[in-house]
């Protein structure tokens, strides 16, 4: 019962940057003539296929081309096409074939072969001049800086201080970032800004340039609160917690920095990040582009700041890395599982221990250690059925938990997504999620899904339900049920999380308004029938009307549920009354570009 298919990912072309506008000519052409760009075409896991394009941007005809890159030790080229790959060690070295080494102005021309390894290529040479786009024959861009340090906050100022970089020629000054935005020019490794607001928060990176004019890489990023101003909002001891999904970033094109422009990363306490895949009985990654390689334009990046291809993390995980800069209260959970993947913790559950180590070496690898705070497991479902049917005994549930709990220690979060099934033996009457408590955080309890579309015919039924109504087609699949039966098993209430769909779930076919009317099958949606995320609903098919605490809507020949702010008002007070641990929705994509939904979590909860 969840929304949560990576069948909507697709997959976008994985542009690496590595290369810029090199000279083809002569030195004075260095800058304008041709670009490199390196692609990670496919990747399925032993080996991978890379491919690279060459673009004439000048306004003669290239006549023939070489690129050069570096792989790591162990990353090689096992075969090629379209150009003669050699290599000597871990250089690599393509030239064109003989039908192919003219380019006219503005046409490409590219290569491609297959690889063995994980690497990336490094250090790009086009025609024997620089590829990355900042540099000029013979000379390299300046390092990084040091993570800028910062002191003598006060309501309207900070000093700056970092680490100098380096560089062949000399670094000649620092350009100082403010939220990605250049706000001074030094000579020195220190700086003072002011004019700031006070009671506000800021992030500060800084880049050399040398004496060439070259910009290197940008630091890490410093958060900065100044003092003062009024007292910021606090959530108490509520959890509002938002999932992301790594494969937002490709049809969708909701990145992390979304959060920021939409204001919802202030109004939030925790992100799950889904979903690490469960396969082999180990934890693993779900989508290595996204997760850690993917590289992020300015204009598409938390601090403004554009993703160079030689800096150590790109992809999803540097920006949550640059978000937890920017508001450092926020705590980030890798997921691991869901509705595709769920089937893995079978043989996860025969040897816990060993799950629990894999997924410890995963969580806190030394590349994004700093990233996460601790583990979801969305297990889909424990001893029931899912996508797949599980076996594992009732006991099972409980024993992961317990192992993945003396791995993590205290000092990370251990969670779990649960099902909502409040049915007399159903879904949560097959697992031990009693005896499992005293080892989570929290659960976030799947309280959407309890109906849709794959009954066809109906009857149309709210999807999240908060209480029980008359005809509704199958009792017990209501959030207050939920609720009731976990604690009636001993699950503290406070370790009780009520789930909020960010999306509507629909038929067509139908023409009667209130619920329980026949239908024809699913109504259309833009990634999956029979779904559609609320920022569309909202104006393509408002609320026509409401009940057990969600709102349904009747437009043409469609039927929708779906909550609004004004019932996930309603369901925050419940869950304040009802003494509950806080909320959590799935997912951040599904509201509108002002976050309405959330404000309405944070705003009410």
């Amino acid at each position: 019962m969840r929304f949560r298919h990576r069948a909507a990912a697709g997959f976008a072309t994985l542009l690496l940057p590595l290369a810029g506008l090199v000279g083809l000519a002569s030195p004075a052409q260095a800058a304008s003539t041709a670009t490199a760009t390196y692609t990670k075409a496919s990747d399925w896991g032993t080996g991978f296929e890379g491919r690279w394009t060459v673009k004439n941007t000048g306004t003669t005809a290239i006549s023939s081309w070489t690129v050069e890159w570096d792989f790591p030790s162990g990353t090689s080229v096992t075969s090629a096409w379209d150009a003669d790959v050699t290599s000597a060690g871990t250089h690599w070295t393509a030239k064109n074939k003989s039908y192919n080494g003219s380019i006219a102005p503005g046409a490409t021309v590219s290569f491609g072969f297959n690889g063995a390894g994980s690497g990336s290529p490094s250090n790009c040479k086009l025609n024997g001049d620089s590829c990355d786009g900042t540099t000029v024959p013979g000379d390299a861009s300046p390092t990084a800086p040091g993570t800028p340090t910062a002191s003598a906050v006060t309501d309207t100022s900070v000093k700056l201080t970092w680490s100098a970089a380096t560089d062949d020629k000399g670094v000649k000054n620092y350009d100082v970032l403010r939220d990605g935005a250049k706000v001074a020019t030094v000579t020195t490794t220190s700086y003072s800004d002011t004019g700031l607001t006070a009671g506000t928060d800021y992030s500060y990176t800084v880049r050399a340039r040398d004496t060439a004019d070259q910009t290197g890489p940008a630091s890490g990023a410093v958060a900065v609160h100044t003092t003062g101003g009024t007292t910021p909002p606090t959530t108490g001891n509520k959890v509002k917690l938002g999932y992301f999904t790594e494969w937002g970033i490709y049809g969708r094109n909701y990145n992390v920095k979304n959060l920021v422009t939409s204001g919802s990363a202030a109004k939030i306490t925790h992100i799950n990040y889904a979903f690490g895949n469960v396969t082999g009985g180990q934890c693993a990654i779900g989508d290595s582009y996204a997760d850690y390689d993917k590289a992020f334009t300015a204009d598409q990046s938390v601090s403004g700041v554009a993703d160079t291809w030689d800096q150590p993390l790109r992809g999803n995980f540097n920006q949550l890395r640059q978000l937890k800069a920017k508001y450092p209260n926020i705590k980030v959970l890798w997921s691991f599982g869901g509705w595709t993947w769920s089937g893995g913790f079978a043989q996860a559950a025969a040897n816990p221990a060993a799950f629990a180590q894999s997924c410890y070496n995963l969580v806190e690898d030394p590349r994004w250690a700093d990233v996460f705070d601790g583990i979801d497991i969305d297990w889909e479902y424990p001893n029931a059925c899912g996508l797949s049917c599980d076996t594992s005994g009732a006991a099972a549930f409980k024993n992961l938990m317990s192992a993945l709990r003396a791995k993590f220690g205290t000092g990370n979060l251990v969670t779990a997504a649960t099902t909502a099934d409040g049915s007399s033996g159903g879904k949560i009457d097959a697992a031990d999620y009693a005896g499992a408590a005293q080892y989570v955080n929290w659960y976030n309890v799947m309280t959407y899904d309890f109906f849709g579309a794959w009954a066809a015919q109906g009857p149309t039924a709210p999807h999240s339900p908060l209480t029980s109504y008359s005809g509704i087609p199958t009792a017990g699949f209501t959030t207050a049920d939920a609720m009731a039966k976990f604690k009636a098993k001993g699950v503290p209430a406070n370790k009780l999380l009520i789930g909020i769909g960010f999306y509507g779930r629909g038929w067509t076919g139908v023409t009667q308004d209130a619920p329980g009317g026949t239908a024809t099958g699913p109504a259309a949606g833009t990634y999956e029938q029979g779904i559609e995320d609320y920022k569309v609903l909202k104006t393509s098919c408002p609320a026509t009307g409401a009940i057990a605490g969600t709102a349904y809507a009747h437009c043409g020949s469609n039927w929708w549920s779906y909550d609004t702010p004004a019932t996930i008002a309603g369901k925050m007070t419940w869950a304040k009354n009802q003494g509950l641990g806080g909320a959590f929705f799935w997912e951040f994509s599904g509201d509108t570009a002002g976050g309405e939904l959330v404000s309405a979590i944070s705003n009410n909860l």
